[in-house]
């Protein structure tokens, strides 16, 4: 779209001297003489003006009013009034309407042309941010939830549910990677705050200090280092979607706080004496049995009733193995086109040793496989050997065949990833050591932490 101005004014010898100059320019130049003629342009031919620079006062009406309809039928670019007549209430009214400047006749051409080139600024990057959102939204769609199984198919019902209704908050749980990142971006940029900001936080990604200061934001002075006032990430969502990726890691005094922002729809900073007004909408993730968490008191059980209006459950990948013919050529498109490559046969013996494995890191694990494999192909078909699933009867969860007495084999044909043997490992010494982390961590000389950490990296489910 060109850079267009539209120029509202009844004075003959002002409009045509301004439809001359902005032409040398380089601009676009429309002309309308009365209230009349700009509505039509506007809101009959659209004509879609990056820059308006109107009179206020004309023969048929006021330059506000019509500001104030084209606004309410969603019209975009930036206003600009030039008028030897306006007072203060109309500049005030002016601004609140959303124009970009108020100036008063005789104006400098020098000065005009700094506002006006100001504006098309301003107007430029609202149309980009608008059409990135627009993009965004065309991408993220119910439908974006690939799947022809029944239970892809009840998820992508529900979130099409989901995305017309205004809901406060909302809980989505599953297994790592199995898409509840890409379920938040669905929900937001489908539904009714698809034109606020979406911002993600992973909860587990920050220590418990740095975490409330990038939550709540603080004041000048409120910590050491806190050198200036910092607006925390829920403010910058007002508007928009606030996404809680992680929320079980969140610690215990911060989801109290959390709660309150909620509840309240304030927020204070840290540091700070007063409360700030937010309208956000909460939507939170975990692959944490948020229950469990409760009973353990690990989990605030008013802020889980509160986030939980809805609750979004995201089925294992294991459970939608059906959901590989479709999910398998969509991950092959994405990086032929990345990579330049054009692999399109997948033979076989490569679709039962997909469909053989149990795909602990569900939809993600699958992603990463597919790139590896599209990556380091070298001619047309999908290459077996770059799978590295592990033999069929380890995928199948068969591992009994590979420990023998006190030692545990391992392929070293490169069919078991680095990744695999070590979930394969830590598997088999929980069940070796009945669940006794303590034990294992001792056996494996390594702490505690550390083997949590992997049981919950590789989601390995601790036997009875």
């Amino acid at each position: 779209m060109s850079d267009s101005l539209l120029i509202i004014e009844d004075e003959q010898l002002l409009g045509s001297e301004l439809v001359r100059h902005y032409r040398r320019a380089g601009w676009e130049v429309a002309w309308a003489k009365t209230i009349a003629d700009a509505q039509r342009a506007l809101l009959v031919r659209e004509l879609g003006p990056l820059v308006v620079l109107s009179d206020i006062n004309l023969p048929d009406g006021s330059g506000l009013d019509l500001l104030d309809k084209v606004r309410e039928k969603g019209g975009r670019g930036e206003w600009v009034f030039l008028t030897g007549y306006g007072d203060v209430p109309d500049s005030v009214r002016a601004m609140r309407l959303g124009a970009f400047d108020f100036l008063t006749k005789p104006c400098d051409q020098e000065r005009l042309d700094i506002v006006v080139q100001g504006a098309a600024r301003s107007a430029r990057a609202q149309r980009r941010i608008r059409e990135e959102s627009e993009n965004r939204s065309r991408r993220y769609t119910p439908a974006s939830f690939s799947g022809s199984s029944d239970v892809a198919e009840q998820v992508r019902e529900l979130l099409g549910k989901l995305t017309q209704v205004p809901f406060s908050a909302l809980v989505i749980t599953g297994e790592t990677g199995t898409g509840k990142g890409l379920a938040a971006r669905i929900l937001h940029h489908a539904g009714p705050r698809a034109e606020g900001p979406l911002v993600e936080v992973n909860c587990a990604a920050l220590p418990r200090e740095l975490l409330e200061s990038e939550l709540f934001g603080h004041e000048a002075g409120a910590y050491t280092g806190a050198k200036g006032r910092r607006r925390g990430l829920i403010e910058q969502a007002h508007g928009g979607t606030v996404f809680l990726d992680e929320i079980a890691e969140m610690p215990v005094d911060l989801q109290a706080k959390l709660l309150k922002v909620i509840e309240d729809r304030t927020v204070r900073r840290l540091g700070g004496d007063s409360e700030t007004q937010v309208d956000v909408q909460v939507l939170a993730a975990t692959n944490q049995n948020l229950d469990e968490q409760i009973h353990n008191g690990e989990f605030r059980a008013d802020l889980y009733h509160r986030l939980s209006v809805f609750r979004l459950e995201l089925p294992p990948l294991r459970e939608r193995i059906a959901d590989l013919k479709e999910l398998v050529p969509l991950f092959i498109a994405e990086y032929n086109a990345l990579a330049g490559k054009k692999v399109r046969e997948v033979e076989r013996p490569v679709w039962e040793r997909l469909q053989a494995h149990s795909w602990p890191g569900n939809v993600r694990e699958l992603r990463n496989v597919v790139e590896r494999c599209v990556l380091f192909a070298t001619d047309h078909r999908f290459p077996l050997e770059w799978l590295q699933l592990g033999s069929p009867e380890l995928t199948a969860g068969s591992q009994v065949q590979a420990v023998r007495g006190d030692c545990l084999c391992l392929p070293m044909d490169g069919s078991l990833g680095l990744d695999d043997m070590v979930g394969r490992i830590i598997e088999t010494m929980l069940e070796r050591h009945g669940n006794n982390v303590a034990e294992i961590s001792r056996v494996l000389k390594t702490t505690r932490e550390k083997v949590r950490y992997r049981i919950e990296k590789y989601n390995i489910k601790r036997s009875d």
